[in-house]
């Protein structure tokens, strides 16, 4: 099973996941990527995840906050991190030689941080900061707004930098806190992308991350059971119209069954409002209308529930026309599907994009790793292309009418 269809992969002895990604690169990418986000917080810790993740740069039992910040940006690499509401992912690049400095840098700042008082203070004023500038941007905001909306008390609703209040009230003990409960060996991958030879790649990561106690995850994530279709218009003041509409999709639970509709949605996605400038969606608004400048499509499969959202921005007086194509557009691929043209033509597009993928070495390690946490195994691009080509046109139809049926979409417009 490995090999050529399946990355490398091993399991250390406190459950730590470790997965190789082989690549001809003089550039070597890393991941420590944690199974817990923004909807793994109480009601009130929301922001927490986020906070954590910024605050482990801070210092840690080894490192001052400036030796962390330099100790990659000396030798030409770089390290960052990003929370969503699943997943916590910490990553650096660099040249191959400099693998265990890379790695090593990563497990002392997840596993060793400090959390200090007075770079939490500072930090605090970073990230609202931060929050002020995404209420700036209703093309941001509007998505946070509609996850509010739809998903209502559900833990997913809440945004993944909390609020300026949450905030206020977090300390080093609640990030201690918070890391402990949530960091737990079975629920961690280290991934890694780089032409170093796989046996090296594993004795790098036992040395630093086998010695690591064990500490499993003594409960489940709690169910999403809410999904509340609702249809909002909002006044704001802005010159531009903003739109998103969407609907629940299928999640990343790992049935065959549902391997099939997660392909065929991705496919969807991508045919309706893919990063292609001939996209579905984008042609005729923009190319043959001239109505919608940015028109885009989003399909994310969260462990137990999926969303898909469309979202265009567009002149305010141009709204309901250009919800109205678009709404004409999915009834017919609802109706109709893809001919065998257009699905033959979407699964190249899509396939070709997977494969160009492979040389951002970023993206495919913590591709490769987020597929560990969920699924145990990292297939190559070569098997996912070949799963991609055996979809249907009756796939197709069938994930069509089950997520994007107008009648079924809600919507939040800014206006």
């Amino acid at each position: 099973m490995q090999g050529k269809r399946y990355y490398p992969q091993k399991t250390l002895g406190n459950g730590i996941r470790v997965v190789h990604i082989p690549s001809h690169s003089a550039v070597s990418y890393c991941a420590l990527v944690v199974n817990t986000g923004s909807r793994d917080e109480k009601g009130d810790e929301q922001g927490l995840a986020h906070f954590v993740e910024h605050t482990v740069f801070k210092g840690t039992t080894h490192r001052a906050a400036h030796n962390i910040l330099t100790r990659l940006d000396a030798v030409g690499g770089e390290v960052n991190a990003y929370t969503t509401k699943e997943i916590t992912a910490y990553h650096a690049a660099f040249l191959n030689k400099y693998y265990r400095r890379a790695a090593e840098l990563l497990v002392d700042i997840v596993f060793n941080p400090t959390f200090p008082e007075k770079e939490i203070i500072k930090e605090k004023e970073v990230i609202a900061d931060e929050i002020s500038s995404y209420k700036d941007t209703p093309s941001e905001q509007i998505f946070d707004d509609f996850e509010q909306m739809v998903f209502a008390d559900e833990a997913l609703s809440h945004s993944i930098l909390g609020t300026v209040e949450s905030l206020q009230k977090f300390g080093s003990e609640d990030l201690r806190k918070f890391v402990g409960e949530h960091y737990n060996t079975d629920q961690i991958v280290f991934g890694v992308c780089t032409q170093i030879k796989t046996e090296t790649v594993f004795k790098v990561a036992e040395e630093l991350l086998g010695g690591i106690a064990k500490n499993e995850r003594g409960e489940e994530r709690s169910i999403s059971k809410q999904f509340v279709q609702t249809r909002r218009r909002v006044e704001i003041e802005s010159h531009q119209g903003h739109v998103v509409i969407g609907n629940i999709a299928p999640s990343a639970v790992a049935t065959e069954s549902n391997e099939r509709q997660r392909l065929a949605m991705a496919l969807i996605s991508n045919y309706l409002g893919g990063p292609s400038m001939n996209a579905r969606l984008s042609v005729l608004l923009r190319e043959r209308n001239g109505i919608g400048y940015n028109v885009e499509s989003e399909y994310t499969s969260f462990s137990d529930i999926g969303l898909f959202t469309i979202y265009f921005g567009t002149d305010a007086a141009n709204i309901d026309k250009s919800l109205k194509i678009v709404n004409k557009e999915l009834l017919k691929l609802c109706e109709e599907g893809l001919t065998d043209y257009q699905l033959k033509a979407t699964i190249r597009q899509f396939t070709g994009q997977a494969q160009m993928s492979t040389d951002d070495g970023e993206e495919t390690v913590l591709s490769a790793a987020l597929s560990v946490l969920r699924y145990d195994s990292a297939p190559s691009v070569r098997t996912v292309c070949e799963k991609i080509s055996t979809i249907s046109r009756e796939d197709i139809l069938k994930v069509a009418n089950q997520v994007i049926n107008p009648e079924k979409m809600s919507s939040l417009i800014y206006y």
